[in-house]
């Protein structure tokens, strides 16, 4: 049997192992179980584990396997899934004391159609309190902590789920993206995730805290993991209102590392404002990286992303005041402070601002899209700053103190207000030791074009088998 390295595996060369009957689903759960229980008390990255499910799972997977009916590349493939997803029979916190005892009934639509294709879940991760921050800083269950330094943010709201990855503790982790949380923690904890485009994955069986930039997607160790995910996330739901009929590609398929004449956008302001030099240059060395490979990199001008951003916090707030109200009012005191804090802020919101942003949110869609004729993809810094401490609550940007929380989304949440596909990919680290990341966004449903571009980055200029390797 072959023996399975943590630290180098992927859900490809996992999967390839598995599929030769080289490694045995049972040999796999067991190492990722083991290594769980191993840092779990260092980095707080799980809320819930499921050792005896899981490995009820696994003998199951093997037994399946041994008669030939191999289901494809997640079989066996351990995953977690972010405290929000709605898991049959295993509780679903949300990260909060409110429904600390809560226990859906059924799988959300994400879940099952992951468990059909023969993941296997080993716990639900740590989270920002209902999804309602950024830091993943969570007084009823704990900071998770980042694994590249265990006194630093790992970014949110889906904290926990970047922090098992980086830590080697899944294979494939669920989050969600409302104005950044898949891509925050993918960037400060030096992994892949993905915010499909608005529609593209159900939010069924998702508890909700903003119905109109909500975005379940895939966080993984490599864009070609990330790519096999959302093929099996994706598709029309009917249970999701909000889900689109569109024909799903096979991303993975789509990775063939040549981006020769790919136009690329860079945008000329904003998104370079207010940012750690460390990450702007880093940026910018990507950035020519990809044009070394072939793509046509130009500036481009994007208007009016100051108002789209604070267009995007408006509806954030009001619609997460609307989704969580009745906690709010009956149970108060039993959310956290900086959570009620948004709540009560989001409470005094009047309807005519509520509108205004959503005008705002017209324009910004129609400004995207008439860049987007221009270029096929465009990229920009991940996040603007390197990961926090736990304790900063404000970071020094361009001689003013900005609140932390403001930092970590500014590259992130106008893509969720225009529901645009991005995905965050590491490009190197900080001389603190610290990720850094790009993100790629494109065209509505243009995922196989942002994953391929990531790709060819991932795969020419920063590939994994260069990546330090964490305790």
């Amino acid at each position: 049997m072959a023996k399975l390295e943590l630290r180098t595996a992927s859900i490809t060369t996992v999967a390839e192992l598995i599929r030769k009957k080289e490694i045995s689903p049972v040999e796999v759960i067991d190492a990722f179980l083991q290594r769980i229980g191993a840092v779990q008390k260092r980095i707080n990255a799980f809320i819930t584990v499921l050792d005896r499910e899981a490995r009820e799972a696994a003998r199951r997977a093997e037994e399946e396997i041994a008669k030939g009916h191999y289901r494809g590349p997640l079989h066996g493939i351990p995953f977690a899934a972010k405290d929000l997803f709605f898991t049959g029979g295993v509780k679903t916190t949300c990260g909060s004391r409110i429904l600390a005892d809560f226990v859906p009934k059924e799988n959300g639509t994400v879940i099952s159609r992951l468990i059909g294709a023969g993941a296997i879940l080993v716990g639900k991760t740590n989270m920002h309190e209902f999804a309602f921050g950024t830091t993943n800083l969570n007084n009823h269950y704990g900071h998770a902590r980042n694994p590249w330094n265990f006194e630093h943010m790992t970014g949110g709201s889906s904290g926990g789920s970047a922090a098992a990855l980086a830590s080697s503790c899944a294979l494939l982790t669920l989050g969600t993206d409302t104005g950044g949380s898949i891509r925050i923690p993918s960037t400060l904890c030096g992994t892949v995730g993905i915010k499909p485009t608005y529609g593209r994955v159900s939010k069924f069986g998702v508890y909700p805290l903003c119905w109109s930039l909500d975005h379940p997607g895939p966080m993984t160790r490599t864009v070609a993991d990330a790519a096999i995910a959302l093929r099996f996330m994706a598709g029309h739901d009917p249970k999701d209102p909000c889900s689109k009929e569109v024909p799903v590609a096979d991303y993975y398929s789509g990775l063939t590392g040549d981006i020769r004449g790919v136009r690329i956008g860079v945008p000329d302001t904003y998104y370079f404002e207010q940012i750690d030099p460390e990450v702007e240059a880093g940026a910018r060395k990507a950035i020519d990286g990809l044009k070394e490979l072939g793509a046509e990199v130009g500036p481009l001008h994007i208007p009016d992303l100051d108002e789209a951003a604070v267009a995007t916090l408006l509806i954030l707030s009001s619609e997460a005041a609307s989704c969580l109200e009745k906690f709010h009012r009956t149970r108060p005191n039993d959310i956290g402070d900086d959570v009620r804090a948004r709540l009560d802020l989001g409470a005094l919101q009047l309807a005519t601002c509520y509108v205004k942003a959503q005008r705002v949110r017209r324009i910004a869609q129609e400004n995207f899209s008439r860049v987007l004729k221009e270029v096929d993809v465009l990229v920009t810094p991940g996040v603007s700053i390197t990961a926090p401490r736990l304790e900063e609550s404000t970071v020094r940007l361009d001689d003013d103190d900005v609140p932390t929380g403001v930092a970590l989304t500014r590259c992130t949440r106008i893509y969720n207000l225009v529901g645009l596909p991005s995905v965050s990919v590491p490009v190197g680290l900080s001389r603190a030791g610290l990720p850094i990341g790009i993100q790629i966004a494109g065209r509505p449903f243009g995922e196989e074009l942002v994953l391929r571009v990531a790709d060819a980055y991932e795969r020419h200029i920063y590939p994994p088998s260069e990546w330090p390797a964490l305790d």
